[in-house]
């Protein structure tokens, strides 16, 4: 068996549409799930792990295996740790060289042969997690620190993580994986806190949603509108790309 590989899950009927391939980029993961028209899930999760020093070439790569892992699907849906516009990928800091104006959905859809569609994975999640109704601001907790507004279920990407938030460093500075393991998980918590306190006066927003692989080192006590999405989101909003008018 693959490594990453889990159990294949039970045959997609293809009559009731078309089935849809979901592809999360992370930092230290890359995965990949099988949804129906629908958006549910028709096949096991795979994951296998982001290369050091990831390329272009080695991304396309590792997305190709997980393609061939996860079988016979229609079209694919990719959620990318930068900022990606009409499918071209303009910034990726946690991944290698090589992505600036880098083409990411046509390469994609020759390597893969299908119609693709990419967007930020913040905004993926989002999509996967939000009700569509009032101000609904997405943040996503792992390598880096990812961010989307959705307005009545309209997205606008943001790129939060990069702005100033604490004593001159950005919230991805305070917040991202590195500083989880460099000041420890009391003191992230006290620094997630306070962006939590500061998003609120900025955005007003009605709800807010948390992914990311390290929303599990969470340990304060939430307001009442904000919650804890799981990673699962990052997949399952795929199908979202393809009904999304905002792309």
């Amino acid at each position: 068996m693959s490594p990453g590989r889990k159990k294949a899950g039970k045959p997609a009927n293809q009559k009731t549409g078309p089935i849809t391939l979901a592809v999360d980029i992370g930092g230290t993961g890359i995965k990949a799930q099988k949804l129906d028209h629908l958006g549910k899930p028709v096949s096991d999760r795979t994951r296998l792990l982001t290369p050091a020093k990831a390329t272009p070439k080695k991304v396309l790569a590792i997305i190709g295996k997980l393609a061939a892992m996860q079988g016979e699907f229609d079209r694919v849906s990719v959620g990318f740790p930068g900022v990606v516009k009409d499918g071209v990928v303009y910034t990726a800091a946690n991944l290698g060289n090589g992505w600036r104006n880098f083409p990411l959905q046509a390469e994609l859809e020759k390597h893969l042969k299908r119609p693709v569609r990419v967007a930020n994975d913040a905004d993926v999640q989002g999509l996967g997690s939000v009700s569509g109704h009032g101000v609904e601001l997405v943040i996503t907790l792992g390598t880096g620190f990812g961010s989307v507004i959705f307005v009545d279920g309209r997205r606008i990407h943001l790129e939060l993580g990069h702005h100033p938030f604490h004593k001159g460093k950005t919230y991805e500075d305070e917040l991202g994986v590195r500083a989880l393991k460099k000041k420890g998980k009391k003191k992230w918590n006290k620094l997630l806190g306070e962006a939590l306190e500061d998003l609120q006066r900025t955005f007003n927003f009605d709800s807010m949603y948390i992914g990311g692989g390290n929303a599990k080192a969470i340990t304060l006590k939430l307001p009442s509108n904000v919650k804890i999405v799981s990673n699962e989101q990052g997949l399952l909003g795929g199908i979202k790309l393809w009904q999304d008018s905002a792309r």
